[in-house]
């Protein structure tokens, strides 16, 4: 069906009917709706160039991914959460795979110049971030997914890494337990760096003092985790506690503690930051994993929202999101054990 037959059907103009599609704040609301509930009704489409013409948009929304570091299960499921919101809207994601840092400034200039999308997802934000710069030097609207330092408001969502890691810390504090390991991302990186604050937090309010050999920094995969945990546990004396940044991470974990002759759960413990995997549920582990819990794909179906709202005009500095981190005990985690 075209426009002009929606017209026809609907005795309107073509141009009345275009803009109550398209949101005009000339078209009155019982118009508006009498016309959406006919397109949906009829399944007209409006044609995508005409659209673009019509609204000055692409109708679609990009992100650019490092493809040796972004792809894997974090990335799938903030992008399902993304992708179920915008469908709702007719919205597009277009995703650019890249594998330097130069390639990615070359992608966000590429966005800009090409209008190919109204705005950008930014992800894995670093503490001074000149990809944020960049866009709000190209007039981009974006969404940061985190937080980075910067003179000038821009819209970001992140959740309290801090105060969970904190939380986390001080609960294996309580249970007697003072050689703790953390198993945190990159260095430089917001997420990581808000992390370490907590942790260091936590063992200062109690005394505890901080061995650099018991904290480890990288990429989440079980194989890299896997081996960081192997060194620790030839430590002496050993670590008794591990913070895993991630479930990934917390697999790596748990075979290196298997393979030392260990127990989860007994003589070494374990609280990991869990992304609500559906493929991955803490509560089907063995033991079942303490974590600190927050949902990516619900942050990627939020991000999509605040994108909507930027879109819609809503200013940048009046978007910023902290979502508290819930902890949620299981049996991975107990009372420190004397070494046999």
């Amino acid at each position: 069906m075209r426009l002009k037959d929606l017209a026809e059907h609907l005795g309107l103009s073509q141009t009345t009917v275009s803009r109550a599609l398209n949101g005009y704040p000339e078209v009155n609301e019982a118009t508006r709706l009498r016309v959406a509930e006919t397109a949906a009704r009829l399944g007209y489409r409006p044609n995508a160039s005409a659209l673009r013409l019509a609204t000055g948009r692409a109708g679609a929304i990009g992100m650019v991914l490092r493809a040796s570091t972004e792809f894997g299960p974090h990335s799938s499921e903030f992008l399902g959460g993304v992708g179920e919101r915008l469908a709702a809207e007719e919205i597009d994601i277009l995703v650019s795979t890249v594998e330097t840092y130069q390639d990615e400034i070359a992608a966000y200039r590429r966005f800009a110049a090409s209008q190919r999308v109204d705005a950008v997802i930014l992800q894995s934000p670093k503490l001074n971030d000149q990809r944020a710069e960049l866009l709000m030097d190209l007039g981009l609207p974006f969404v940061l997914h985190g937080r980075t330092n910067a003179a000038r408001p821009l819209a970001w969502l992140d959740i309290d890494n801090t105060g969970a890691i904190e939380r986390a810390t001080s609960h294996l504090l309580d249970l007697g337990h003072r050689r703790i390991a953390l198993l945190n991302g990159m260095k430089g990186q917001t997420f990581a760096e808000h992390r370490q604050l907590g942790y260091l937090a936590a063992l200062s309010a109690r005394g505890v003092s901080f061995d650099p050999a018991l904290m480890g920094n990288s990429t989440f995969t079980d194989e890299v985790a896997f081996r960081l945990a192997q060194a620790m546990l030839e430590l002496r004396p050993r670590p008794t506690a591990f913070l895993a940044g991630s479930m990934m991470t917390a697999l790596g974990v748990f075979r290196a503690i298997r393979q030392a002759g260990l127990t989860l759960g007994q003589e070494v413990s374990m609280i990991a930051h869990d992304d609500v995997f559906p493929y991955l549920n803490a509560d089907n582990m063995y033991p079942t994993m303490s974590t600190t819990r927050s949902s990516i794909r619900t942050a990627g179906v939020r991000i999509a929202e605040l994108i909507l709202q930027i879109l819609s005009g809503k200013p940048v500095a009046d978007i910023h999101e902290l979502w508290p981190v819930e902890l949620v005990l299981r049996e991975s985690s107990g009372p420190v054990m004397a070494e046999k």
